[in-house]
């Protein structure tokens, strides 16, 4: 444990009912009591019991009334013992009771600092810490939930029965290399195969679940791309159910990307409107073509906006048709209108493509949109029962699996014990360091690092 005592803010910044200014760190209870007063030293307060008191300044001045609590270690966030300031909102009161915290010996928390200290302590493994992250950012019920789920350990206990699992496949395969001459062996190739086949179907089962959680924590991307005027912002406005975009019957108004999220089945999907598609009047429009271009690129769905009502397909830049990409969704609009345009003509143009008829400006086909799009970025499953996962995470869930389908691979080209071996040791890795049991500080600062400061 650290030993300096660090203060910081844990509520936001700004005009509110109240501001909590929190402590952790050995005499941090009693650092608070030389600016807060009550009936009885603060010290002596009953731990995890508010009590009533006023702050002052080192010189004695009252600068507001507050409500003040004390966790003894082994009992608090951070394992430390630690305190809590609940002060008035707005600036000013909290601002002055860290500085008066930090002139008295405490110093100003680092963004995370809390958590870290908790991980550093034990009480919680790093996925953990990361749960806290997807918890104060979860934008829906459902990615809430999937952060939760990890916070209280779900993610942890899965993944430490998988370890033990490979360990205990790993000791087998251990036996069997040291001791050749026991015949067949403590453990049969057949029974290694079938190990390891199982246990690349459990990690193909967590990484989908995790992947789930992700989707709900990270999002969806969904670009809307298009000809000039054929209801580009008007869809985007209907997926929000709200006038976002400027919408005119002059072609060009969107000059630039507008991004906006809407929530679905607790999907959060970032809605990209992007300018029109065509040979640019000017350097503004170019411009705008060209982040088109990128977000069509970066999109997890492509949205094809088609006018129903014009006859016209092609759409170009720089004298070269542009094609949908594979997966696209083409949205055939207007469909309030006097069709020129059917929804056989685009199958039969765009065979790898879904196709939708909406009405953007009506609000028909909307609801069949968004499930399309759910659809395309859940993999067609439910989203629920999640756990919520960093990029980091699933990228060491990713390598778990590659090294277990290595093994199988090693065990089926008959390549020996120690090669199965190494690839079950770079499996096991890999869900170390997820779990942060052998993490380097560089690593921890990267995490923490994105904490906001009172966390």
């Amino acid at each position: 444990m650290a030993e300096d005592i660090i203060a910081a803010q844990a509520t936001a910044w700004g005009e509110g009912g109240i501001a909590i200014v929190r402590l952790s760190g050995e005499g941090c209870a009693r650092l608070a009591g030389e600016i807060f007063r009550g009936r009885r030293p603060f010290e002596e307060q009953p731990p995890r019991y508010m009590a009533l008191g006023s702050l002052r300044t080192r010189g004695g001045e009252t600068f507001d009334e507050a409500l003040a609590v004390r966790f003894p270690r082994g009992a608090s966030y951070t394992g430390e013992e630690s305190a809590e300031i609940h002060c008035h909102g707005g600036t000013l009161a909290a601002q002055k009771c860290v500085e008066e915290l930090c002139a008295l010996g405490a110093r100003l928390a680092e963004p995370g600092e809390f958590t870290r200290r908790a991980f550093v302590g034990g009480r919680i493994d790093l996925a953990q810490a990361e749960a806290v992250l997807g918890i104060i950012k979860a934008r829906s019920d459902e990615a809430l939930k999937a952060s939760a789920r990890s916070l209280q350990g779900g993610l942890t206990a899965e993944i430490k029965i998988f370890m033990d699992e490979l360990t205990n496949l790993a000791a087998a395969l251990e036996v069997d290399l040291d001791f050749p001459e026991e015949g067949e062996g403590f453990i049969s190739q057949d029974e290694s195969a079938a190990q390891i086949k199982n246990l690349a179907a459990r990690c193909a089962a967590l990484v989908a679940k995790c992947r789930a959680g992700m989707l709900l924590r990270e999002g969806a991307r969904a670009a809307i791309i298009g000809r000039p005027n054929v209801g580009k912002s008007s869809l985007l406005n209907a997926l929000l159910e709200e006038n976002r975009a400027i919408v005119t019957a002059i072609p060009g108004t969107t000059r630039d990307s507008i991004e906006e999220t809407f929530i679905y089945k607790g999907l959060p999907v970032r809605i990209i409107d992007t300018a029109g598609i065509r040979e640019a009047c000017d350097e503004a429009e170019a411009i705008g073509v060209s982040r088109s271009l990128k977000a069509m690129d970066e999109a997890d769905v492509v949205l094809w906006v088609i006018d129903g009502s014009e006859p016209e397909l092609s759409c170009g830049v720089g004298g070269e048709e542009l094609r949908p990409p594979s997966g696209t969704v083409v949205v055939l609009n207007k469909s309030d209108l006097p069709q020129k345009i059917t929804e056989e003509q685009l199958r039969a143009e765009y065979p790898d493509a879904e196709i939708v008829s909406i009405s953007a400006a009506k609000g028909a086909g909307i609801e069949e949109l968004k499930e399309i799009i759910f659809r395309r970025v859940s993999g067609g499953g439910a989203l629920a029962g999640g756990y919520a996962v960093t990029a980091r995470q699933m990228e060491c869930l990713t390598e778990t699996g590659k090294a277990i389908d290595e093994a199988a691979a090693s065990l089926e080209a008959g390549a020996g014990s120690d090669a199965t071996i190494a690839c079950v040791a770079e499996a096991r890795a890999a869900l170390s360091s997820l779990l942060g049991l052998d993490a380097a500080e560089d690593l921890l600062d990267k995490v923490f690092g994105s904490f906001c400061v009172g966390k």
